[in-house]
């Protein structure tokens, strides 16, 4: 995590909602207040306008074609590669792979670059905090390969047990991969200190940023992670576009993990001549204005500062925070020192889905439900939690009214 300074220039909240067309309506009779940004964020006129103009004057396939527009597609897909590399600070457009999202990005890994390396009784160290789509994929290699699972456990507050994650790394370790926020309880892990204790032995790291990337600034070498996964739609832009950043001389070490054009140099019925980084791991047509629309969105995030951006989103989280402590009945879900903006809760004697419903009837959107992270929440002594997650365009204002409006549910309910 990067530290934000200590008196960054504030944020005109009010201007920077004008950007996000979505914000502006309402939603049964009352202004939206959009508080599921953990699940997806919302995007800016920059982006869509990006996405438009992309369909408008250069849709074509990328690489494969001499006329005009595709020339203009493959510049301005390799464009926004280059943009991304920037902006995760990797050494080379080598190192980036677009795909679809972090779920992909992390299923990647596990098939090409996990499974031909473990055999049975090696293991893969994971943590309690993680989303679903960094354990199936593990589970799916250990089931193949006879490798095992490891989970290195929490404590009550959501946090990591440094100590035990270190006793549980052994010379049968072959990959740790572990969220860098909970998506589920807002936890930001030790990530540097999970890498040290890792590389100390040789195990590669790979990391699931999909909840860290819209936070605060992102350097994958100072990191000195392995891979790192993360998805555009958490960052303001489009669905269904991702990144996987891999460490170069890994990702020449691994086999494809989709056969199709574009990953090839050559093909014959006797064998075929795989395609050099990053082309190797992108078979078939990619989502072309998708990589374009989350070029816009990291321009339009930098454009406004991830300093600036972390100080507002801190003060929301510490507002919030205050505000439903005070709600009676209502108890804070993940309380680690260090969190990401959002706040998971429960309400005694509300089941969660009853109180997203009676929310969603005051205009406000917050999420429901164990957040694929079913570890997580049922460790922490719950079935499920309702929880509201802050990104810039967000204002304490947004926060009271989500406040009254749980007392309203609890009230409904006792």
């Amino acid at each position: 995590m990067s530290a934000a300074p200590a008196h960054p220039v504030p944020l005109d909240i009010e201007r920077l909602r004008a950007d996000f067309p979505i914000l502006s309506q309402r939603i049964n009779g009352q202004p939206l207040a959009y508080l599921d940004n953990g699940a997806s964020a919302q995007r800016p006129l920059a982006v869509i306008e990006a996405e438009r103009n992309y369909a408008e004057t250069m849709h074509a396939n990328v690489h494969r074609g001499v006329h005009t527009l595709s020339q203009r597609a493959t510049d301005a897909f390799e464009a926004a590669r280059e943009r991304v590399r920037r902006f995760i600070h990797a050494r080379s457009t080598r190192e980036v792979i677009f795909t679809k999202g972090t779920t992909e990005s992390i299923n990647l890994v596990a098939h090409s670059f996990l499974r031909p390396r473990v055999k049975p009784g090696d293991e893969i160290l994971i943590t309690w905090l993680e989303h679903h789509a960094n354990i199936v994929p593990w589970q799916l290699a250990c089931e193949a390969t006879g490798a095992v699972l490891k989970v290195a456990p929490i404590d009550r507050n959501g946090e990591l047990d440094l100590d035990a994650f270190r006793a549980l790394l052994s010379d049968r370790t072959r990959l740790v991969a572990t969220a860098h926020v909970s998506n589920a309880l807002g936890t930001v892990l030790p990530v540097r200190e999970i890498v040290a204790l890792a590389h100390a032995r040789g195990v590669p790291v790979l990391l699931d940023g999909a909840q860290a990337i819209p936070h605060f600034a992102l350097d994958v070498q100072a990191l000195d992670c392995d891979f790192y996964a993360f998805s555009g739609h958490k960052l303001y832009g489009p669905d269904g576009i991702g990144v996987l950043y891999g460490r170069e001389s890994l990702l020449e070490s691994m086999p494809p993990w989709q056969g199709g054009g574009d990953m090839i140099l050559s093909v014959s019925f006797a064998g075929t001549t795989y395609n050099q980084l990053p082309f190797k791991f992108e078979a078939g047509t990619p989502h072309m204005s998708g990589a374009v629309g989350l070029a816009a969105a990291i321009d339009y995030v930098d454009a406004i500062g991830l300093d600036r951006i972390a100080a507002w989103e801190a003060d929301l989280l510490q507002y919030a925070t205050t505000k439903l402590a005070q709600i009676e009945d209502l108890r804070i879900i993940g309380t680690a020192r260090d969190k990401a903006s959002l706040v998971s809760f429960v309400v005694a004697g509300v089941h969660p889905h009853d109180i997203g419903t009676i929310l969603d009837q005051h205009g406000i959107a917050i999420r429901t439900g164990h957040h694929c992270a079913m570890p997580a929440i049922e460790f922490m002594g719950v079935p499920a939690t309702a929880r509201a997650s802050f990104a810039f365009y967000n204002t304490r204002a947004e926060i009271d009214r989500l406040a009254d409006a749980v007392r309203s549910a609890r009230d409904m309910f006792r």
